[in-house]
């Protein structure tokens, strides 16, 4: 299966890291999502029930990194995808990769991204 739909850059404030300055201060967060599902039905039926809601897997990613505190990206990350998986019965394969661009490091950078993948 070739199908795929993607949203980048899904972005929102969160309170995640290991550093008590993290979860007090808070910093914005992007999620990018890569979905593995058949389209072929959807391509043809020009219908939204033949496919997934692009709004509700935004709504889902932005109430996730606005919610429940987490230390570990991967964390994040591992509980995005499993409630997409758990969401979208037609969803073979997610990706979900969140970027975490003013991560406390001693060394300039551009950006720290967890990507993390599941399968049905």
């Amino acid at each position: 299966m070739s199908d795929r739909i993607e949203i980048i850059g899904i972005e929102a404030f969160g309170y995640h890291g290991v550093f008590d300055h993290e979860r007090q201060n808070g910093q914005t967060f992007r999620v990018d999502v890569c979905l593995d599902l058949d389209l072929v039905q959807a391509s043809t039926s020009d219908d939204l029930a033949d496919t997934v809601d692009y709004g509700a897997i935004s709504n889902l990613v932005g109430a996730a990194i606005t919610g429940k505190p987490y230390a570990l990206l991967e964390k994040l990350a591992g509980s995005i995808a499993d409630d997409l998986i758990a969401m979208f019965l037609d969803v073979k394969k997610v990706s979900i990769t969140v970027h975490k661009p003013q991560a406390p490091l001693t060394v300039k950078f551009h950006d720290v991204a967890v990507t993390v993948r599941r399968t049905r």
